[in-house]
């Protein structure tokens, strides 16, 4: 990974990236299954149905509409016009175009906020404000699930986006030091050896 950069180019160049590629990247993760996540985040936040949901980085609506068709409230959010756009056709949900570094969240909306594969792209310098802005639009005792692949730390450029592998230390000191208490984590896909396991899940309570 390369150096970083300004915020605002972060966003600029991530989200370009995507917007060029929605139509490809929706093909390579429609099929991929998630379902231990999609379960983790629901049974922690252990109401029946409707729960209200931010799917934080939904792109183009998969988990989104898996939540939705379970009869919860999902919202989505993007920071990629395309991916907003190909959300709301797909699953029907409320869908909001923001950017992760220029967040305008409802305080105290959401029972779960899901962030699969998506708070990985915010840079060290931003994401205990956006944490923070998270932690916010929970309702007391709501829940963040988030999914990030893992590594040593390092933060920079790979494949035209932005990106930071947290270990599990530094990601839990972020999350705590934005007010959340641990609830649990996981590494994934599950039954492989820990080299075999990219992803690090972890749930948080407000």
């Amino acid at each position: 990974m390369n150096e970083p950069v300004p915020g605002d180019d972060v966003s600029t160049v991530t989200l370009a990236h995507y917007d060029g590629s929605a139509e490809s990247f929706w093909e390579g993760t429609r099929d991929h299954d998630v379902s231990q996540n999609v379960a983790a985040l629901l049974d922690r936040i252990g109401t029946a149905p409707p729960a209200s949901i931010l799917d934080f980085g939904c792109g183009p609506g998969r988990d989104l509409k898996t939540f939705s068709d379970r009869g919860h409230v999902a919202v989505g959010l993007d920071g990629a016009r395309r991916f907003v756009e190909m959300a709301r056709a797909y699953s029907g949900c409320e869908v909001w175009h923001q950017d992760f570094l220029a967040l305008d969240l409802p305080v105290a909306r959401f029972d779960g906020v899901y962030a699969n594969a998506s708070l990985f792209h915010v840079p060290c310098r931003h994401l205990a404000q956006v944490l923070v802005q998270l932690h916010a639009t929970l309702k007391p005792g709501g829940v963040l699930f988030c999914s990030n692949p893992h590594g040593d730390n390092e933060e920079g450029w790979h494949r035209g986006r932005y990106g930071v592998r947290h270990d599990l230390q530094s990601w839990r000191g972020y999350a705590i030091a934005a007010g959340f208490s641990e609830i649990e984590h996981y590494y994934r896909p599950p039954g492989r050896p820990r080299e075999q396991q990219p992803w690090l899940a972890s749930l948080w309570r407000r």
